[in-house]
């Protein structure tokens, strides 16, 4: 058993505890109050006065598919030699020694959904991982957690400098529509048909409501059109990006899908960004758009997600908001709730602390657990 005391606790479910105390057995979180009971061989870990929360967690990033430091040999995200690839799975590219994953746990970051970029319509299988480890099939919470989907000016550009297609919004949203079609009548003959297709038995959980789709949508229009084959199809579907929501904010609450938004700390390097702003999350937010932040690593490296998040709090978003956008959000939206994003008894033993507030920019992690396991501990507590 290991006690984290002398800490203020934010829980994510509900209130904070001033000096509060969380209890760790076999992984999880057994108990969470003040003024514990232990036994005498209980580890005991002093916060002192420091932040105790939820392992934070990156909704969207591509950790593991473009290596740090390194140039084609670790670039394994995008298979740009074919618009529709269901088929790929991120598990099979992602490499937990890359140090980025170090980078990550050490500040904090627990649990991340990784996954193929967008340069196809379709690109693949994101994954669900907690991030330490030394094989990616121990680290798995949930695969495939959703279907790589993309709209706008990247699948465009990359095809149309191979001259074939797609090279407009329109043929863009036309294959993903034909595939969509076609994987609904497979399943409608499948008991007939003897050909098997990879692809479009990576999409029959799509289709089926089964598997979460996420959108890379920059612009108003791509986010429209995303909502559009979402509805049409009846799809499970997340917004990722969402950099001009905040124009649009009243119709995305309208239509209800939650929105992943970033990677805010960059420039506008493309003309899809020119609308880019820290104010996004607190305009989606307001509406009543349920939303997430992401990094989108390596565009924003992993551990820099609490600063993104105070950025925000900086542009207007509230600071509870902004907290759970890191947290229990990331957590609901990619349906593993029930094991991370908040302390609470049953739970996953994903806790970090901070010897300040976590959106000071001067706080360092103190204590860093996964599965109750330590990841990562500060000099001045080591034994």
């Amino acid at each position: 058993m290991l006690l984290i005391k002398n800490g203020t606790i934010i829980t994510m479910c509900s209130d904070i505890i001033e000096n509060g105390e969380v209890l760790i057995d076999k992984g999880k979180i057994i108990k969470v109050g003040e003024n514990i009971n232990v036994s005498s061989n209980c580890e005991i870990f002093d916060a002192e006065g420091g932040f105790v929360m939820p392992g934070i967690i990156d909704a969207h990033c591509h950790i593991g598919m473009w290596e740090d430091g390194l140039g084609f040999e670790g670039d394994d995200g995008n298979e740009i030699t074919d618009p529709v690839t269901p088929q790929l799975r991120a598990i099979d590219a992602i490499n937990p020694m890359d140090r980025a994953f170090k980078e990550a746990y050490e500040n904090g970051i627990t649990c991340v959904c990784t996954g193929p970029g967008s340069a196809n319509v379709i690109g693949g299988q994101f994954a669900t991982i907690k991030t330490k480890g030394k094989r990616i099939d121990d680290m798995i919470v949930q695969e495939p957690a959703a279907m790589k989907v993309a709209f706008g000016e990247n699948p465009k550009r990359c095809y149309n400098s191979k001259k074939q297609t797609p090279s407009t919004r329109m043929a863009t949203a036309s294959i993903l529509r034909e595939y969509l079609f076609k994987t609904k009548n497979y399943i409608k003959n499948k008991d007939k048909n003897e050909n098997f297709d990879m692809k479009l038995e990576s999409l029959i959980p799509v289709v089926n409501g089964e598997l979460n789709v996420k959108a890379h949508a920059h612009r108003a229009d791509d986010i429209f059109t995303a909502i559009r084959i979402a509805n049409e199809f009846g799809l499970k579907m997340t917004i990722e990006h969402c950099t001009e929501g905040h124009l649009i904010a009243d119709e995305l609450a309208k239509e209800g899908y939650a929105a992943i938004v970033g990677p805010s700390l960059t420039t506008r390097s493309k003309v899809e960004l020119k609308e880019l702003s820290f104010e996004t999350p607190k305009a989606l937010y307001k509406a009543g758009v349920k939303i997430a932040l992401m990094t989108d690593h390596p565009v924003i490296p992993v551990h820099y997600l609490p600063m993104c998040a105070a950025l925000a709090v900086k542009a207007g978003l509230d600071e509870e908001a902004a907290l759970k956008a890191i947290t229990i959000n990331p957590a609901e939206i990619l349906g593993i709730s029930h094991r991370v994003g908040s302390i609470e008894i049953g739970k996953d033993a994903d806790i970090v602390v901070f010897d300040k507030h976590p959106f000071d920019i001067y706080a360092k992690t103190k204590l860093v657990l996964i599965d109750g396991e330590i990841a990562f501990i500060d000099a001045k507590h080591k034994n």
